[in-house]
């Protein structure tokens, strides 16, 4: 029902085609996979669950018909136009709760009474069962359920769900109350599996050609026994029930990559990427599959839900693509987990847990993506227990860490709930009238200029919603008018900010916040500076500076739409953009993530249409005009009729024409925003950022104008920079201090550009750069401190010739220069064990020690260094035979003490 919300809230455009809905029959695609209606654990171990399914629905709206015509209706489609005997059916109502006080629903039971079903086939039940609720909130209200019995009158009924009729005239408050809906609705539901497998006389959806062309692609692929139905412990082995996973896995898969949602790692998502590894895990551990498997189904999943849904044809290759490359990844993934965990497991004494933080680090929340439960599994069969308690913990410090890191959530402005808008309705109270936000011209010197609005108060809300007559000073409030300029966030534009004042009295301004829509009304946003009242006549004046830049970042939308269409080819989908003065954020669908040579080429043909300073023509036109242009860009939204179409340099009678070409070769949309009236406004364009939200999606940010010049000038600075570095590398040094100098300026270069607002492309060229140059620095500090380490090490040998220790110290620049010293020291001396310390500018000390294997096993090096830098209040890592630390001492006299006595002690 997600879809016809708008309806049910009272929120729907009255402009557009949805308005006029009254009798709705339709078939969608639906996942239930998590959140309320959670099918996912469920799938495969019985023959009815699955996580992708097509509902088929008939719906009624403001009361066009209700409980008895719907229940009628069900009856005669059921029993006379599909043939299903009458004494197979079983139906259910509502049978009242009075914890809630809600009475039973007696209508629907007498409906079915009077249809002829017999009382004994009509149960009632409470609310779990027989009152649909959505969410915690919204529209709800009591169903009736119409049931067959798949035991054929033989024994105990065994009834399967087949079609719910939901009757929506209750609406749940943000405090669990119920109210009722100004208007009925009817709402229901018949899930096409099922009454498939009824008509086809099947016990099971799985039995059904919905699925028999998956399964015998499952039995070719693997090899294993056919399908045979089996579930609990007749299903030996669990073949079976592997069956069934990986057919409704591949469907729902399918269908949800095609509809543009991809494995990723929260939200939506996540839960894909969980389904996909739950499939490759049926497939590979009980069916056997060889890898690839997965992938290789996808066109028997277009081949039977491909007529019914064009997307699957058309993105079937990336289909395929997603699945094996993801399964791949798992695969992999599996055998890496597999081998830490023999690692881990090693090192375990026999009474102790697995550590927490290891199997964080291989879960789907961690580093490897393996689910927690087969990490459980995986450690049963070894004999191990896991540190639940250390897990439990980790997983609310992630939650912790990603609320914190969460963007903040916008405050929650004023708005018309469903009964303020059945009221506002039912005085007749005419939708504001918006059309002044286009209400701007262009001056001949180059600026705009936006026209003033005069309206009158039709109603003021308090901060509750309430409605008032008069506000006082001080107090936040909603303000409805008959009219006005300013813009009300939609189509991912940013609402308008602003004022107004009492016509005549311009000297009191009222702050307005934001301006948002509901159900054709504007619901404005202010606070009071004084009284105001309802009948009042104002005038509104927008934030000019904020408008402008809405209007600059909305056209560049449109154009960066259009460049990288014109760069990765005409079927390149928008998923999503969001605009506001400071930048734009502009998401789309992308095999993979754009390369240097694709982010300079978008930007170039944005720039170049800037240059031109192209008019852009802004008509409305009738919505069927639009209906078959090619090139079009229009989203999957509800747009009004008519619509407004937005072109960029072809006026929109000639875009629309219908022997046209213009909508392939520029920007041509559907779009209710505010634009620039030419594009040379506009400055300039940089994409600031770009990432992978998840696998074939690709979020870019952008600025604009001034910001993007600065941008560009950041670029080639930083640009200049990278150069010097290069030329000082190219020099060459013989002076190890140099080289960990430029080492560390190549470091701190890549910090900046890493979070520097510069050009995108350009921060991966620099990146590359930056990333070879810090190769070429550490191979010649390796060199250098080699050398370093051969003079050193002959220094100290002609210091201590004799004996089995050398324990010393050595001025060197780092850990790794320290340890070379050790080696060579050690090469040129077999016999004798090192230690050397090496103190720092900045107070600290570093300790490197190497033992020769005669004073091995009573001296090993780990506990050498440990020795010391215990001492120096440090710490200290390693192996038996070479290890390092530091740690901070005054006294470096006394820790070499320390280090000589604790070996001699050993030795």
């Amino acid at each position: 029902m997600n879809q016809f919300k708008p309806i049910f809230l009272g929120t729907v455009d009255p402009r557009s085609e949805m308005a006029g809905f009254r009798r709705v029959a339709n078939s969608q695609k639906c996942v239930r996979a998590g959140g309320r209606h959670n099918d996912l654990e469920d799938v495969g171990r019985d023959l009815s669950h699955h996580t992708f399914f097509e509902m088929l629905g008939n719906w009624a709206f403001g009361g066009e018909y209700f409980k008895e015509e719907a229940c009628g209706m069900a009856w005669e489609l059921l029993t006379q136009v599909y043939g299903i005997p009458e004494d197979r059916l079983w139906v259910s109502y509502f049978g009242g709760d009075t914890k809630t006080g809600l009475a039973p629903d007696l209508e629907t039971r007498d409906v079915w009474l009077s249809l002829g079903v017999p009382a004994s086939r009509v149960l009632s039940f409470g609310l779990q069962e027989n009152f649909w609720e959505m969410g915690d909130t919204g529209p709800c209200g009591p169903c009736t359920e119409i049931h067959y019995d798949l035991a054929e009158g033989v024994g105990a009924p065994q009834l399967v769900e087949l079609w719910n009729l939901v009757f929506m005239q209750h609406c749940r408050e943000a405090g669990g109350s119920l109210q009722p809906l100004p208007q009925r609705h009817v709402d229901t539901g018949m899930g096409l599996e099922r009454l498939v497998a009824v008509l086809q006389g099947r016990r099971s959806t799985y039995d059904t050609d919905l699925f028999s062309p998956l399964l015998s692609a499952i039995h070719q692929g693997c090899g294993v026994r056919p399908y045979s139905g089996r579930v609990g412990p007749a299903d030996e082995g669990r073949i079976d029930t592997a069956y069934r996973v990986v057919a409704d896995h591949i469907r729902t898969l399918s269908v949800c990559i095609a509809d543009g949602v991809f494995p990723g790692m929260s939200g939506a998502p996540l839960i894909l990427r969980r389904i996909l590894r739950r499939a490759v895990r049926f497939s590979t551990e009980v069916l056997r599959a060889p890898p690839g498997f997965l992938g290789s189904l996808v066109p028997v999943v277009v081949e039977t839900l491909g007529a019914a849904y064009p997307e699957l044809q058309k993105n079937s290759a990336q289909i395929a693509s997603l699945v094996s490359e993801d399964e791949a990844a798992f695969l992999a993934s599996l055998q890496r987990g597999r081998r830490i965990i023999d690692r881990t497991v090693k090192r375990l004494g026999p009474s102790d847990l697995f550590p927490a933080e290891v199997a964080w680090s291989l879960s789907l929340s961690g580093n490897l993506g393996i689910p927690l439960d087969l990490v459980e599994l995986m450690l049963e069969e070894k004999g191990v227990q896991l540190d639940t308690a250390g897990l439990e913990e980790l997983a609310q410090k992630e939650a912790q860490h990603r609320a914190q890191q969460a963007e903040p959530v916008p405050e929650e402005g004023l708005c018309l709930d469903v009964h303020t808008l059945e009221e506002l309705h039912r005085h007749g109270v005419p939708p504001t009238d918006d059309s002044p936000k286009y209400n701007y011209s262009l001056q001949p010197n180059g600026d705009y200029e936006f026209g003033l609005c005069e309206a009158q108060v039709l109603q003021l809300y308090s901060e509750d919603g309430t409605a008032v007559a008069s506000v006082g000073a001080g107090q936040r409030c909603g303000l409805l008018l008959d009219r006005t300029n300013f813009y009300a966030e939609q189509g991912g534009q940013a609402s308008d900010r602003g004022y107004l004042v009492r016509t005549g009295q311009q000297d009191v301004l009222f702050p307005v916040a934001r301006a948002q829509v509901c159900g054709g009304f504007i619901l404005h946003e202010a606070v009071a500076t004084e009284c105001l009242q309802v009948g009042e006549q104002v005038q509104l004046y927008v934030d000019e500076a904020w408008r402008m830049g809405c209007m600059v970042k909305h056209t560049a939308t449109h154009l960066l739409s259009w460049a990288l269409r014109k760069t990765l080819g005409p079927t390149t989908e928008q998923r999503g953009s969001h605009l506001n003065p400071e930048r734009l954020r502009f998401d789309v669908a992308t095999q993979a993530p754009l390369t240097t040579e694709q982010l300079r080429t978008v930007e170039s043909y944005v720039q170049e249409a800037v240059r031109q300073d192209k008019a852009v023509y802004m008509e409305e036109v009738p919505l069927a005009h639009t209906a078959h242009v090619p090139g079009l860009r229009s989203l999957d939204e509800v747009y009004p009729d008519p619509v407004r179409v937005v072109s960029v340099g072809v006026p929109v009678a000639h875009a629309l024409a219908p022997d046209s070409q213009a909508a392939l070769q520029t920007s041509v949309e559907l779009c209710c925003g505010t634009h620039l009236l030419r594009t040379g406004a506009m400055g300039d364009l940089v994409i600031i950022g770009g990432r992978q939200l998840v696998k074939g999606i690709t979020r870019l940010l952008a600025i604009t104008g001034e910001q993007a010049q600065q941008a560009r000038e950041l670029g080639q600075s930083l640009s200049q920079e990278v150069e010097a570095a290069r030329e000082r590398l190219s020099r060459g040094s013989q002076d190890l201090q140099e080289a960990h100098q430029l080492s560390k300026d190549i470091g701190r270069l890549t910090e900046v550009i890493d979070s520097a607002l510069m050009p995108q492309w350009q921060r991966q060229e620099l990146q590359t750069t930056l990333k070879m140059l810090q190769r070429r620095a550490n191979t010649a500090i390796r060199k250098l401190e080699k050398g370093q380490a051969a003079e050193k090490s002959q220094e100290l040998l002609k210091r201590h010739s004799e004996g089995p220790l050398i324990v010393d110290t050595v001025s060197v620049e780092s850990l790794s220069a320290l340890v070379k010293v050790v080696r060579q020291l050690c090469e040129k001396a077999p016999s004798m064990s090192v230690l050397l310390l090496s103190p720092q500018p900045s107070g600290s000390v570093l300790c490197a020690c190497q033992v020769s294997q005669a004073a091995m096993p009573t001296l090993t090096a780990e506990a050498w260094a440990l020795a010391v830098c215990s001492h120096m209040g440090g710490k200290a890592w390693g192996s038996r035979v070479i290890a390092q630390g530091t740690g901070h001492t005054a006294d470096l006299e006394a820790a070499l003490g320390t280090a000589r006595a604790y070996a001699l002690n050993q030795l």
